[in-house]
Parts: structure tokens; sequence; C-alpha cells
């Protein structure tokens, strides 16, 4: 078993509960981490053989593009779309951040995170 991380996505995204956020946007940050089975592609040195990242970072630039009120939701639309299009990631943990959120005080970051295991 392997592990394949990818630290510090960011985006601009416009999720939020508050019709503001809609429309003026935040800066977020996405830390994916999965789990899949690197024993074939050790031995083959072939993308074909692996979870190729390029596909792991075009899904959550896609997925947190999509308006969200939650950041569960959009990190577990992010969860689904991984299980489904690449069939070898037996687990998932995500982290999904707003930098600078609005709630009228000095905060960094409000995050959610999230691990799930294929069925």
């Amino acid at each position: 078993m392997g592990t394949i991380k990818l630290k510090n996505i960011r985006t601009f995204s416009f999720h939020g509960c508050l019709e503001e956020e809609g429309k003026i946007g935040s800066d977020y940050r996405v830390d994916l981490e999965i789990k899949t089975d690197f024993r074939k592609s050790a031995l083959s040195d072939q993308l074909k053989d692996t979870v190729d990242y390029v596909l792991l970072n075009k899904i959550v630039v896609e997925e947190m593009d999509i308006r969200s009120k939650l950041l569960e939701h959009v990190g577990n639309r992010i969860i689904t779309r991984i299980f489904n299009e690449i069939p070898s990631v037996s687990r998932i943990h995500l982290a999904v951040s707003k930098l600078n959120p609005p709630l009228g005080g000095d905060v960094e970051a409000v995050s959610i995170e999230m691990e799930e295991y294929r069925n």
C-alpha cells in the first residue's frame, strides 16, 4: 500500500452560507491524501499502473469551482468523484480550509476534515 499527498492546493472559490460569499469569493486550501497499491507501478514505472496526481488535482479544482454552502458538501463531492473515477483508491483523507473567513474576528482559517474508505 502507498500514499499520495497533494498539499496546499489553492483555489479561489465561492462557498459559504452568506449571499455575499457567493459574490465576492474567498481563498481556499485543500489537502488531499489517498491510499493505493504501489506494487505494480513500483515495478513497471508506468503512469497507467498508479494514481495520476494530475487527475486528483483536476478533480479537486473542478469541484471547488461548484458553489456549495457548506465545506462538508464540497468535500463529499470531491471524495465521491475520486472513488467513482479512480477504482484503485482505497482511502481518502481530505481537508478543506477557508482562509480568512468572515467571522467578525481575526481567524486565519476554518477547516473541515473528512476520511472515507472504499466499501
